[in-house]
């Protein structure tokens, strides 16, 4: 299996680099040259796999050039071993052939840990391999941060810095983060929102020469590793709500479009999906742009469901190479656009094809609010601000309610519990592991918004650590 970039001018790489690499060398996004394929019979063998088993039967076609079946296996034992749930990833029954997938059961108690506690150990396996060491660069809206700081946290291999922006991600998802007192650990409060923190985190890929000095990789979801990670739980989910004997619909909360994408990526595999419904707060530029095919970037507003206060989403770069059947040109045309002016708009063609499989609907903080105190009333169950939005969309937007529709539950109501508690009323805990969340030691550095100014910070501590 070899690996392309969307931007169409950046050299075929196997996955070891792709995942070592990030983003790739001309700007874009690395994807698989071909999607691995699953028919039905297969599916109905995948059934009644274990989660690991599943993992290893649904990612080994994307590595297995350069990681065996038994080498993949270690890993993904070792990666969702940890998680406190046995079943790694419960799907739960809400209402009427509805169901939540709950995918805070990780060490972080959000979604981002079933990618990135493998991603960690990958990395890991292949610097190992390599007798090399890594510069990790990571942007946060509040929980990849916290993901990937324990996924790399004491890793001899690896230095990682993470940006988020200061002041507007939750405390819970702040002190995730700033607990973490490990020496490679390195945690930058940035004086701007979540896209300044990932337009300087491209930008720090786009130095070439810095690039190379550090040996720079991503955590982000530009990674094909994490994405391809988060493709498993959708198989585990629509096996589970009665594929391949019927078709499954999902909701995603979004904000990067990654954990969209992973589940467009499995119904490319074979994984029977009739729909995806997008959930979006009040930043709300996808709802937008499949509503009118003009995506335009606004500025970004403070909400309850911080995770997606996003205006720029990344993996959409990913989704419009598919839809445009995988031709560079039209796709560079469209970012250098987006680039020189802060929109473009596309075809009649695209926005039938993207129409056919995907629609959404957005929910500001009081209907987010509203959201989390019904479903709560009527059933008991709480949900956190962002996993509320899923649930608000796929009532909303929903095709055929004889179809299964299962809601991603990205995160814990407990890394919320300010909002939460004012919707529903109940104070939701945070498990045990993270009962002193509040009393531990933090540390992190404020920075402004300044290339220069992050770059000279990332170099002098390697320097420091003597790691350059």
């Amino acid at each position: 299996m070899k690996y392309i970039s969307t931007r169409g001018n950046a050299p075929k790489l196997a996955f070891d680099d792709v995942l070592l690499t990030g983003l790739a060398r001309d700007g874009g996004l690395y994807l698989p040259e071909s999607w691995p394929q699953f028919s039905a019979a297969d599916l109905a063998e995948m059934k009644d796999m274990s989660y690991v088993d599943l993992a290893v039967k649904v990612m080994l076609p994307f590595v297995e050039d350069v990681v065996s079946r038994e080498e993949l296996t270690q890993i993904v034992t070792d990666t969702y071993g940890s998680f406190d749930c046995d079943d790694v990833a419960p799907l739960v029954k809400l209402g009427d052939n509805e169901y939540v997938l709950e995918l805070f059961h990780g060490p972080t108690l959000a979604f981002k840990d079933y990618a990135l506690q493998f991603l960690g150990r990958m990395f890991d396996h292949v610097l190992t391999k390599r007798g090399a060491k890594l510069t990790i660069v990571g942007a946060t809206s509040g929980d990849t941060g916290s993901a990937a700081i324990e996924a790399c946290r004491d890793r001899d291999n690896i230095e990682i810095f993470i940006l988020h922006p200061s002041g507007k991600v939750s405390e819970v998802q702040r002190r995730q983060m700033s607990t973490v007192l490990s020496d490679n650990v390195h945690n930058i409060a940035l004086k701007g929102n979540f896209d300044d923190c990932q337009n300087t985190v491209k930008a720090l890929f786009a130095d070439e020469k810095f690039r190379d000095d550090v040996n720079l990789s991503a955590v982000n979801s530009i990674n094909w590793a994490r994405i391809m990670a988060q493709v498993v739980y959708y198989f585990w989910a629509g096996l589970r709500a009665g594929a391949p004997d019927t078709s499954v619909a999902f909701a995603v909360p979004t904000g990067n479009f990654g954990n969209v994408f992973a589940g467009y990526v499995a119904k490319q595999m074979g994984l029977p999906i009739s729909q995806f419904v997008i959930g979006s707060n009040a930043n709300d530029i996808l709802i937008r742009f499949i509503e009118t095919g003009r995506m335009e970037s606004k500025g970004v507003f403070e909400t309850t469901s911080p995770s997606m206060d996003i205006q720029i989403s990344s993996n959409f770069e990913r989704f419009m190479f598919e839809l445009l059947d995988r031709d560079s040109s039209a796709l560079n045309d469209a970012m250098q656009e987006f680039k020189e002016t802060g929109h473009f708009s596309v075809t009649d063609t695209f926005m039938v094809r993207l129409k056919a499989i995907m629609d959404g609907a957005r929910f500001d903080d009081a209907g987010t609010a509203k959201l989390i105190g019904d479903v709560h009333k009527e059933t008991g169950y709480l949900l956190d601000t962002h996993s509320a939005i899923g649930v608000g969309a796929a009532r909303a937007r929903r095709w055929d309610k004889a179809v299964p529709m299962v809601i991603l539950a990205t995160a814990h109501p407990a890394k919320f519990p300010d909002a939460v508690k004012a919707a529903s009323g109940v104070h939701p805990e945070l498990p045990s592991h993270l009962s002193d969340l509040y009393e531990r030691e933090e540390k992190y550095t404020e920075l402004p918004d300044s290339f220069e100014t992050i770059k000279d910070y990332i170099e002098t501590t390697l320097k420091e650590r003597g790691k350059l």
